[in-house]
């Protein structure tokens, strides 16, 4: 039994070193890591802040991410204006009775979003109701769409400005390589605006 137990753990840490290699030897999805840390740094340049959001695990991950920027990374500095869209119960509850579920993020970006943010969206599969919902409501206010998903990019990949499809289609390699991203956004953010530079 030991050995069995032995022999899973290491093909889990294998499936997700797998995933992470293939997410390193894509040009393609190197470069859009790149452009939408960048695209960050210029939202938080211009005064501007991120709202994040998601369902489940992702819910949890948003609350990370945003965690990381408005706390710290890697060292100490100024606070980074970011809002996970999952906390407030109150709000989450008010939304959810009145106008039902899947408008709990898209009447927050209605209420506490405007031109120039960012909105993370994480899904693994891509086609969570709210999700969706949350990226319309940005086209309205003109705030720049970015899409955490699984290999398909379900619907949302066609609503998002830049949308970051991990290769996998297994839930929780995909959740790891979304924190992974997260934290690379967030290394990127806080270096290019308090520190010393990329030497």
């Amino acid at each position: 039994m030991e050995n069995m137990i032995n022999e899973y753990i290491s093909s889990q840490i294998k499936k997700s070193i797998m995933v992470k290699e293939q997410l390193l030897n894509n040009s393609e999805l190197m470069d859009l890591i790149l452009k939408v840390s960048l695209e960050a740094v210029a939202v938080y340049n211009n005064g501007n802040k991120t709202l994040i959001a998601g369902n489940g695990g992702s819910a949890a991950d948003a609350q990370h991410i945003a965690g990381e920027f408005v706390s710290k990374f890697y060292f100490d500095r100024p606070g980074i204006p970011s809002l996970a869209l999952t906390t407030d119960t109150s709000i989450i509850t008010a939304i959810g009775n009145d106008y039902g579920y899947k408008k709990l993020f898209a009447r927050q970006i209605q209420a506490n979003g405007v031109s120039g943010d960012m909105f993370i969206g994480i899904s693994t599969s891509g086609n969570s109701e709210n999700l969706i919902e949350a990226l319309i409501e940005c086209k309205e206010k003109g705030i720049i769409s970015v899409g955490l998903t699984g290999e398909s990019g379900g619907k949302m990949a066609e609503l998002c400005d830049y949308c970051i499809k991990v290769p996998s289609v297994e839930t929780p390699r995909v959740q790891e390589t979304h924190i992974l991203i997260g934290h690379i956004i967030c290394a990127i953010v806080e270096e290019s605006i308090f520190g010393k530079g990329f030497n």
